[in-house]
């Protein structure tokens, strides 16, 4: 029997089946031996294979995972060598982003659009919390909409806070299954509950002492919403660590870069030094906006061996 994987709690986890039963599960132990660099065989959104039979305490077992169309991933935490599955079979992953309380950084939002991109999973941002924005928030609004719907990601103001404002957004996810990801303490839960007030998720508050969210959803959860859509939400994270990409296609993760490469002079070209770099030109050009190509260049750069949390903004 076919399920899909709504939450995972180390080795339980909860499934619906095909008739939209839901049911406890546990994990076959063989399977924990597959990936040896992953913290966690199984991610909410992953589609499953379940014993025919219950055990007898009614629970099924999971005996097998089905291919993934895509998932996303990040380093784990002061593991370098492994990675942890965030999520899987993702149809549009979305990035919730606050200017401010608390602040996103935008190498964090590169990080995530990198690792998106990398899987062939389309982003959106939403910037919430618009209501409190000042006038230099919303100058800062305009500047990274202007940046990153350019290079092909649609931005959208959102409040959490009024549901009659996300109209738009059932819309786009109904009948998908999608994923929140972002800082802790941006509003993924709030925003979740505007979208379907039935769930009542449990939110959090903001850190005095670094203005920063409190986790309040501590393993990724998907969601059945009532107008026929399921939303992964993913715990909060303060940073952001890339694992398995090549370095050298990393240029292919950003999409200015992409339009770009094949006019370079060098087909190995990195775009750092080499001559003849249509990407290099299309930067002084003012065409590639040196913030993004900043961070390529800090993505290139780092030592894999090293932490995620080197850098306390990504």
């Amino acid at each position: 029997m076919e399920a899909r994987v709504l939450k995972s709690t180390g080795s339980w986890y909860v499934i619906e089946t095909e008739v939209g039963a839901v049911h406890a599960a546990r994990l076959r132990g063989r399977l924990r031996q597959g990936e040896k660099k992953l913290t966690n065989p199984i991610a909410a959104g992953d589609r499953v294979l379940l014993s025919d039979e219950k055990d007898d305490e009614g629970n099924y077992a999971i005996e097998k995972v089905l291919p993934r169309l895509n998932y996303l991933s990040r380093k784990a935490t002061n593991l370098s060598k492994e990675m942890q599955l965030l999520a899987a079979n993702i149809d549009t992953f979305y990035l919730v982003v606050t200017l401010r309380l608390p602040e996103t950084h935008p190498l964090f939002i590169d990080r995530f659009l990198v690792a998106a991109e990398s899987f062939r999973i389309p982003s959106v941002l939403l910037f919430n919390k618009t209501d409190l924005y000042e006038e230099k928030d919303k100058v800062r609004f305009l500047e990274w909409k202007t940046l990153y719907e350019a290079i092909g990601y649609p931005c959208y103001p959102i409040q959490s806070n009024d549901p009659t404002s996300l109209g738009f957004l059932k819309e786009l996810i109904r009948n998908k299954q999608v994923m929140l990801g972002g800082n802790s303490g941006v509003g993924k839960s709030s925003l979740v509950n505007a979208l379907d007030p039935g769930l009542d998720l449990r939110t959090g508050t903001l850190s005095t002492a670094h203005r920063q969210g409190k986790h309040t959803t501590t393993f990724a959860e998907m969601h059945k919403l009532a107008f026929g859509a399921y939303i992964i939400d993913t715990p909060g994270i303060r940073s952001f660590g890339l694992i398995d990409l090549e370095k050298a296609h990393l240029p292919h993760y950003f999409p200015e870069f992409r339009a770009r490469m094949e006019n370079c002079r060098f087909n190995n070209c990195m775009h750092l030094n080499e001559p003849g770099c249509a990407v290099r030109e299309a930067l002084t050009s003012g065409e590639i906006h040196p913030q993004r190509y900043a961070h390529y260049v800090a993505m290139l750069e780092e030592n894999e061996d090293e932490p995620y949390r080197r850098d306390k903004y990504a």
